[in-house]
């Protein structure tokens, strides 16, 4: 194959630079400079010196976003860093008690820590990864861990930049964002739809979601898509950016685009006002949004709050209220939950609430229907809470209809006829079958064999539904005793698939004692719950024998939590359970508990300031190790404070109350010391 002539070389590296640009002006800055005919002789010419020079064509050609061959699938791709969800804020209240414990992890006076506010894009939530500047892969935020291959998906978009621009390009970049198609495109695309009779979207998200997992690239490119970046995930090396508005404005300069609507300012109160403010030109900006994200704007502090299980510390979602729509309410029925739970179901008049079709809605517990009054037949009004969960807010009692009917709680479960209980303590009412009750297993087994539970490869819930109808399954330990002779006479279940699950059942039995327990379902005993348990008392009949003293000495247990883990383990049924897990071949490593009591048993200790030697998170746990609680304040009952560097009001509030204070130095010496008891 001929080289190019260089002169060939430069008109093609000048092509693509004017059209790199002119793409940057028009899809990041809304600033076009070339008109649309000078744009596509441009791009046309570019097109004819590559296909003529087949050497000279790359990955990150302007020439490259039409749209490869169509996939026969999205491939797997594992993010570096998960990609968590935000914990959400509804109201003035929940932003000021966010800044509130943001303040006190750092120290600070809440009026006093900067925050960046931006927009809560309604999209699609996307990854992007450069390499030397080059986009390498894109994928998917699927379950947060793993998502969808998408990378000639994503090529095709105008807005992400097939190569970074400007001098100072960082050798690896992961730039996350949300995309999204703006409601002109959208109705343009639906107007098309209609008029070809193909599918028409419920609304933009769905319609930015389902263009991105268009298997053919090239119907991709057709779809008006835009990507907005939000976060740099990965960043080497660091650039020297210290707050996320200063990393922002870099990643506009390398070429993506970013919130315009994007401010920085201090305190909760400016805050909640920027809320208001957006929320009330909602309407005005052209594109879905459904809140506000808030981030803690210094990178170090974030770094210093880090993360809980599932989202970081430093960020909350502040959710706009949800739209409403009014529709008939023309019956009640009443679902059975994973813990007994019995929970009302409108079923609905079909409406459309923010664009989507609801059709059912939850009303809760009886307490809520006394406190809206709704009857059946009521003209009721829908709101999606949080914009995802539809519920009946309110009833318009002028229109009530004269044959409308009351709302009558079932005396008796509707598919075991256990009898239903309501403690006096709790709104919820719940069938008293257990797992004799067929919905319950139902919902227990699913949560048994779930990702972050047993994590059973293959055994999807419409199996877990058959096991159960046919009988085969009462409680968890029967799933072990499953043969591959049984499961082959299933529908759609061959020996391949049955031998294959019979596999996976075997290597469940495996776990360790943080798994089991959450698989256990045992009301609010989360995944994070259920490892701080397992560490605090190391074997199952530690936790077992606890009474509910020693269940709230564990870090994030309180009396409620104790109690539903207290009550669980001394019941028969459960505690058969449990040893017929055991006897079905459940293992897993148990730490030896130390007899008699621990060094530091009904001390409360407070860390404050920074330690060089380990994180305060690590300095937490080897004091809870020791028995001590370790409390975010300073107060009465405080036994001593450690204070690393730059101690702030904590210290003196210790030094005020005559608390013990002990610096880092004398701290490593006394863990040392307890340590080797």
């Amino acid at each position: 194959m001929s080289q190019p002539a260089p002169d060939v070389r430069q008109e093609v590296s000048q092509l693509r630079a004017e059209l790199d640009d002119a793409n940057y002006r028009y899809y990041v800055l809304d600033e076009p400079t070339l008109s649309d005919a000078d744009y596509d002789r441009k791009f046309q010419r570019l097109k004819t010196l590559e296909d003529e020079n087949p050497a000279l064509v790359t990955p990150d050609s302007p020439t490259q976003r039409v749209g490869a061959a169509p996939a026969d699938g999205f491939p797997e791709v594992a993010h570096a860093i998960p990609m968590l969800s935000l914990d959400n804020a509804f109201s003035r209240e929940d932003i000021h008690a966010f800044a509130e414990r943001v303040a006190e992890r750092l120290e600070k006076e809440a009026d006093d820590i900067e925050f960046s506010c931006e927009p809560k894009l309604d999209g699609a939530a996307v990854s992007l990864v450069y390499e030397q500047g080059v986009l390498v892969s894109g994928a998917t935020r699927g379950d947060g861990r793993t998502g969808e291959g998408i990378t000639s998906n994503l090529r095709t978009l105008g807005s992400v930049p097939l190569k970074l621009m400007g001098e100072n390009v960082p050798e690896l970049l992961e730039v996350r964002g949300e995309v999204i198609m703006r409601h002109a495109g959208f109705e343009a695309l639906n107007e098309r739809a209609r008029e070809e009779g193909s599918k028409v979207f419920a609304n933009p998200r769905n319609a930015a979601a389902g263009s991105l997992r268009q298997l053919d690239p090239r119907i991709t490119a057709k779809r008006p898509l835009e990507f907005h970046a939000y976060q740099a995930a990965r960043l080497e090396p660091d650039l020297g950016d210290t707050t996320h508005s200063a990393l922002m404005a870099r990643l506009t300069t390398l070429g993506f685009r970013t919130s315009a609507e994007l401010t920085t300012m201090k305190g909760p109160k400016a805050v909640a006002d920027y809320c208001e403010q957006l929320g009330e030109k909602r309407d005005q900006l052209g594109y879905d949004i459904d809140g506000v994200v808030i981030k803690v704007n210094d990178l170090r502090h974030q770094r210093e709050l880090g993360f809980v299980a599932r989202a970081p510390r430093w960020a909350v979602a502040f959710k706009f209220p949800a739209q409403e729509e009014v529709t008939t309410l023309n019956e009640v029925e009443f679902q059975v939950g994973r813990t007994g739970a019995i929970t009302p179901v409108a079923r609905l008049e079909p409406v459309t609430v923010a664009g989507v079709t609801v059709a059912n809605a939850t009303l809760h517990n009886a307490d809520e229907i006394t406190r809206l009054g709704v009857m059946i037949g009521d003209t009721v009004a829908i709101r999606r809470a949080g914009d995802v969960i539809p519920q009946v807010v309110r009833v318009d009692t002028d229109k009530r209809p004269v044959d409308a009917r009351p709302i009558t709680f079932p005396d008796h479960c509707p598919v075991c006829g256990s009898q239903i209980e309501r403690l006096d303590d709790e709104a919820v009412a719940r069938c008293s079958g257990g797992l004799y009750c067929a919905a319950q297993r139902k919902e227990a087994l699913k949560h048994f064999a779930s990702r972050k539970a047993l994590d059973i490869d293959g055994l999807g819930e419409k199996l877990i539904e058959q096991l159960v109808d046919l009988d085969w399954v009462k409680t968890p330990a029967d799933l072990f005793h499953l043969t591959v002779e049984q499961l082959q006479s299933l529908p759609r279940m061959g020996e391949k698939s049955s031998r294959n699950l019979v596999n996976a059942l075997d290597n469940a039995k495996s776990t360790t004692l943080a798994r089991f327990i959450y698989a256990l379902g045992i009301r609010e005993v989360g995944e994070a719950t259920a490892s701080n348990l397992a560490n605090h008392f190391g074997t199952l009949q530690a936790l077992q024998d606890a009474d509910q003293a020693g269940l709230e000495a564990v870090n994030d247990v309180g009396p409620v939590v104790a109690a539903h883990l207290y009550t669980f383990f001394r019941q028969p049924h459960n505690l058969e359970t449990l040893q017929a897990l055991i006897d079905a071949g459940i293992t897993w490593q148990e730490a030896e508990v130390t007899q008699g009591p621990t060094p530091l048993d009904g001390q409360t200790w407070v860390l404050t300031g920074t330690l060089e030697s380990m994180t305060r998170d690590e300095g937490k746990a080897r004091l809870q190790a020791l028995g001590a609680k370790v409390s975010g304040s300073v107060s009465k009952k405080t036994a001593c404070l450690v204070a690393g560097e730059a101690a702030g009001s904590k210290l003196t509030k210790a030094e005020q109350m005559g608390v013990d204070v002990i610096d880092e130095a004398t701290f490593i010496d006394r863990l040392a010391e307890w340590e080797q008891r």
